[in-house]
């Protein structure tokens, strides 16, 4: 686990006027799971699509998987895409596909497997993430929002990846569900051998699953590492999130 599979070099990123991200660094080592805490418009959601190739910033230099994003050709960019899967806030599944459609999508658009193949890749995926069989034929909008997130995993896998980006995987999931979800990614991270990239403001997930994490705030990172070694970061967001009430709490129950 300590080889770097993704890197981040003084990134800057501007909309407009308004700075969000001024000098970011941070590692990602390979079969990881990597958190990003930071608080509303710290620029997590954004560092993630820029890692993805959903944004570009204004300078600085991201490395992942050998490739450095900022000169990277269309080819070669479309060609590293095959090699992720991501699960955006909120699911965003095709509303007017059921599950099956919605996750062999992929497949059927990047692949020249036969039908016969792809739906067999589909009802393991589907049964890989915990959902039932009869889940395949369901719309999203006859779905929980545990089964939203599950059937969005299912899709992200779809392709077998190396890489899975999870944007606020456990928002809107009660205590139950997100605990459930948490369980599932650390079992896929170990036998797929996943590294895993979350943006998160759960404080369980932090305390439970992640092995690494980089704090954003005041457009930077102020505090990367294990959560024993950013617990002892001094600055005032890090304390602020970790010495709340809610962060007391999961202390003292010794996660």
């Amino acid at each position: 686990m300590n080889d770097t599979i993704i890197k981040v070099s003084n990134i800057v990123t501007r909309f407009g006027t308004n700075v969000i991200h001024d000098g970011i660094n941070l590692s990602v080592r390979q079969g990881e799971i990597y958190g990003l805490l930071g608080g509303s418009g710290s620029g997590k959601s954004t560092l993630l699509k820029q890692m993805i190739m959903l944004l570009r910033p204004e300078s600085g230099e991201i490395t992942l998987l050998g490739h450095n994003l900022m000169s990277i050709s269309r080819n070669d960019a479309a060609s590293l895409r095959h090699y992720w899967g991501v699960l955006f806030q909120g699911g965003a599944l095709y509303s007017s596909l059921t599950v099956a459609e919605n996750v062999g999508i992929k497949l059927r658009e990047y692949t020249e497997l036969p039908e016969n193949m792809i739906e067999e890749l589909v009802q393991m995926k589907i049964k890989m993430v915990g959902l039932p069989p009869t889940a395949a034929t369901l719309y999203p909008a006859e779905l929980s929002g545990g089964m939203i997130k599950r059937a969005a995993l299912a899709r992200a896998l779809a392709m077998d990846p190396q890489l899975l980006f999870l944007d606020e995987p456990t928002s809107g999931l009660d205590p139950i569900g997100a605990e459930a979800f948490d369980n599932l990614l650390i079992e896929l991270r170990d036998i797929l051998g996943l590294t895993v990239v979350m943006v998160t403001h759960d404080l369980d997930s932090i305390w439970t699953i992640v092995d690494r994490f980089a704090v954003l705030g005041e457009k930077k990172v102020i505090a990367e590492g294990t959560l024993k070694e950013v617990l002892h970061a001094s600055h005032p967001i890090v304390q602020q999130f970790f010495g709340g009430s809610r962060g007391q709490i999961r202390s003292r129950d010794g996660k």
